[in-house]
């Protein structure tokens, strides 16, 4: 059974006549009468019967003309309903990402946004690491912020922000007005370490000539209770520059870069390859291009 037919059905009944009904079809009589016999060997009953010259509906038929107007009728709003997301989109997103990206990437992209797509919901998922990668690959999040490299390849990245990873001092401390700092400048003190991600992975990159000499005070997931546990005096950390301009600039927290070569943070949208973007997703992406402070790169550019 499919919309055709019953298209044709319709108008049979409209017209009380099949020959009439192919005329308006644009179809032959014979092709007419063939549809109607597929309706009635699916449903397992007459349709119609002869009266006389004319043509009637059985007590099957009637009961089936009342369903085929709903479901033409159910099409019709689906498709108008569509046509009007398009015009208007509506819905929502679901965006997973890091605590930090949700402070210090996204409320500008957001409000943005809205002001263009004001009757789409944006929702957060705060997601760590690769639970972000999963919520987007498990279908439970539109689309994820994660730092570079995702080595998956189901999904589209779109680089859209960078900055330096840096160490994090008190305004007073000894360190506060080098240019740099080596792994072996940060050893007679006690750090604050990331519990886990990317960022932690890549500091224990750089501290592993000094391993065995790093003090570990504790490790945290939080960026605010990092920089409120360095400001006052508990250890050392390190933060990517953008996520603590504001203390710096109070002269709260002073950041020294990394040596011999810094680390640089590389933020990607990324969302399924296989994934239908709709209105409002596409102005998502081009809105988090325009706002979240980086070079521009295409939706289709992959990284």
């Amino acid at each position: 059974m499919d919309l055709d037919q019953l298209h044709t059905f319709l108008d049979i009944v409209r017209l009380k006549s099949f020959s009439k009904a192919a005329q308006t079809c644009f179809r032959t009589q014979p092709a007419i009468s063939a549809q109607v016999r597929q309706l009635e060997q699916e449903v397992n009953s007459p349709l119609f019967e002869r009266l006389g010259t004319r043509i009637g509906l059985t007590a099957a038929g009637r009961i089936f003309a009342i369903y085929a107007e709903q479901i033409l009728d159910l099409r019709r709003r689906a498709q108008d309903e569509i046509n009007e997301l398009e015009r208007v989109p509506r819905g929502e997103l679901l965006i997973a990402a890091n605590e930090a990206t949700c402070i210090y990437v996204l409320p500008e992209v957001f409000s943005e946004y809205k002001k263009e797509f004001p009757n789409v919901q944006l929702h957060v998922d705060r997601s760590y690491g690769s639970r972000v990668v999963e919520a987007v690959l498990d279908n439970q999040a539109d689309f994820g912020i994660s730092q570079l490299p995702v080595d998956e390849k189901r999904l589209m990245t779109v680089k859209i922000h960078s900055d330096e990873i840096k160490l994090l001092v008190p305004a007073n401390h000894p360190l506060a007005g080098r240019k740099s700092a080596t792994c072996k400048d940060v050893c007679p003190f006690q750090l604050l370490l990331p519990k886990s991600g990317n960022t932690r992975n890549r500091l224990n990159a750089w501290m592993e000539a000094v391993e065995d000499s790093i003090q570990i005070s504790m490790e945290l997931d939080s960026t605010e209770m990092i920089k409120r546990f360095v400001i006052t005096g508990l250890g050392l950390s390190f933060l990517a520059a953008s996520n603590c301009s504001e203390e710096v600039s109070a002269g709260k927290l002073a950041t020294v870069s990394l040596a011999p070569e810094p680390i640089i943070r590389r933020l990607a949208l990324i969302y399924r390859k296989d994934k239908a973007l709709s209105k409002a997703a596409l102005g998502f992406i081009q809105a988090i291009l325009k706002h979240a402070g980086t070079q521009g790169h295409s939706p289709a550019a992959s990284a």
